[in-house]
């Protein structure tokens, strides 16, 4: 099913989906208020104390100083405190962060601050800080929901409802505890097609830059022991027939923005980053399964590559635009529109997957009734597209790397970091972006201006000759917005929530299942609860007894805890 009425992105100039997101310039510092300007404004403070107009208290006062108070006093009107951000804890988001603050004119705290901040800024994680207040940058729960075993297990439960609308995502089996179920079924697929001859990819749980990822052709060449027992894998049907540029195999990393959890609101980047091999790619084979710069995309490996090209086109070099690639292939005649669209049913459809176990996490941090920021989370959406253009989610990364500079060697052993144009022109505007959408202020100020507009209109020339008249915690949001490029971040849902509701059955399961908790601020549905849960849910009858009951309550939870999910937060950020 493909949303409708997305625009195909254009190779010709559209400002609105075209346009780099850049830096755009900063408008000049202002100059301090002249000595009338300061006086008026004192003047009109001591007129509203008083509670007298200019008329009564300057004598029937007339003319130019009533307009510069009246002026003063429209200018305070439409002010409102800067927004403070608390980067305190941004880590690798950094400089993107800090240019993205200096475009909006918005404050910025880089150690902290005793009084609460409007937006907290983490690079890892949601505990990164005791937070009671505000918007922070990360949902409880989103690092684990992401790591490769559980979003496998979110989106096979999905496949095995809708395996059609899923089928996005490659046949997948986790280890160890799906290792016999995977040689079982590899045997039989390869006695019922003699001719086909897989390969896999093995992935260990938590890993980030490409750490342990492996391919095989067998699977007796798993390799079991040792940290395999500890540390769990995901191992996948390896997509044999990549699409191809330049001889060399891509990925696309494309920025999406979940914007809210309840009611749930996405966005997508209108560009992305695409990675390249360094080497020609060919169809794995025993010889060369372990050449990792022809197989494995991540950057983090492929920058050690003496192939690997740093480029300030976004058209060349080992990462581009994701954009241009659109635009090449375009050029020889795709269908760049279809692209798009199965791209965002792919990342609608993903978030659906992982959102009933990230609304558990998010009541067991933030109880309903008791104090708590509100939340957002930038996502990093890994993707490939198949030689016919189809998508396959790879993975979803809940730090994705905000760095806009790379490392590179001077001399053996001397590094410098050097700036990245391609990773700032895509990432600040992500970043900035973001702060736009989720402004705190924003509604603030538009019921503000929206009163004042009349009046301010009225002495507009008084304004500029009165000055801004203000500190440093205070801006006017219009001129912000006015300097600042369009929004490089759509929305897509719910835009198209019509096409993908269906989808949210296990949404409505989690719904009934923090229902029926017996104690708000967990995760665990207690024996108690389950039996409150079947009993209004009307399950129990004749033949399912209350006994039956609490024994399906012992299986569920002996087979969970089967499972040793690892809940521990990974620290790791991804690129």
């Amino acid at each position: 099913m493909e949303p409708a009425g997305i625009p195909p992105p254009s190779c010709a100039p559209d400002r609105e989906a075209e346009e780099p997101p850049g830096s755009p310039a900063l408008p000049a510092e202002r100059p301090r208020d002249g000595e009338p300007a300061r006086k008026a404004r004192e003047e009109a403070a001591a007129e509203r104390s008083s509670g007298r107009g200019p008329a009564e208290r300057g004598g029937g006062r007339r003319g130019p100083e009533e307009r510069e108070a009246r002026a003063v006093r429209a200018v305070r009107a439409v002010r409102r405190p800067r927004v403070t951000v608390d980067s305190s804890k941004a880590k690798t988001s950094l400089e993107a962060l800090k240019i993205s603050l200096r475009q909006l004119r918005w404050r910025e705290f880089p150690f902290g601050r005793r009084l609460p901040c409007d937006i907290y800024w983490h690079g890892v994680s949601f505990h990164d800080n005791y937070i009671f207040s505000g918007q922070v940058n990360k949902f409880p729960g989103m690092t684990e929901m992401v790591r490769k075993v559980t979003l496998s297990r979110a989106v096979r439960t999905m496949q095995d409802l809708f395996p059609v609308e899923y089928n996005f995502y490659p046949r997948s089996w986790i280890l160890p505890e799906e290792f016999p179920l995977f040689v079982d079924e590899v045997r039989m697929m390869k006695e019922s097609d003699p001719s086909w001859k897989p390969t896999f990819i093995v992935k260990p749980d938590g890993g980030c830059q490409g750490d342990g990822i492996y391919l095989i052709k067998d699977p007796n060449d798993v390799r079991l022991a040792g940290s395999l027992q500890s540390r769990p894998a995901v191992v996948q049907e390896y997509i044999c027939k990549p699409l191809l540029v330049d001889k060399l195999k891509f990925d696309i990393r494309l920025y999406v923005l979940l914007k809210s959890l309840e009611p749930l609101e996405i966005y997508i980047a209108k560009d992305g980053l695409s990675r390249f091999c360094t080497e020609p790619y060919q169809e794995p084979t025993l010889k060369n399964l372990h050449q990792v710069f022809m197989h494995l995309t991540n950057y983090s490996l492929n920058i050690h590559s003496g192939n690997f090209i740093h480029s300030d086109n976004a058209n060349t070099g080992s990462k581009r635009t994701f954009s241009s690639i659109l635009c090449r292939l375009s050029s020889r005649g795709a269908d760049v529109k279809k692209v798009w669209s199965d791209i965002i049913s792919l990342v609608i459809k993903t978030i659906i997957a992982l959102t009933p176990e990230l609304k558990v996490y998010y009541q067991s941090d933030i109880p309903a009734g008791k104090p708590g920021p509100t939340c957002f989370q930038i996502l990093g959406f890994d993707i490939l597209l198949m030689k016919n253009l189809k998508p396959m989610l790879l993975e979803v990364n809940a730090n994705p790397s905000m760095r806009i500079e790379h490392e590179q060697e001077l001399s053996p052993g001397v590094f410098e970091n050097v700036p990245s144009p391609v990773d700032e022109e895509v990432k600040v505007a992500v970043i900035r972006d973001t702060l736009r959408l989720v402004d705190p202020q924003k509604k603030k100020r538009k019921d503000f201006q929206s009163q004042s507009s009349e009046h301010v209109s009225e002495t507009k020339e008084d304004l500029l000759d009165a000055g801004p008249g203000g500190g440093l915690d205070y801006d006017t949001s219009r001129n912000t917005e006015a300097g600042l490029p369009s929004l490089c971040l759509k929305q897509v849902f719910p835009k198209y929530a019509k096409q993908f509701n269906y989808l949210r059955l296990v949404d409505r399961v989690a719904a009934l299942f923090i229902r029926f908790l017996g104690v708000k601020g967990t995760t665990k549905l207690g024996p108690t609860g389950f039996r409150t849960f079947i009993r209004n849910c009307k399950l129990s009858n004749s033949s399912f007894s209350m006994a039956s009951v609490d024994i399906l309550y012992i299986d569920i939870t002996r087979r969970w805890n089967s499972v040793g999910i690892d809940h521990r937060e990974s620290g790791g950020v991804i690129d």
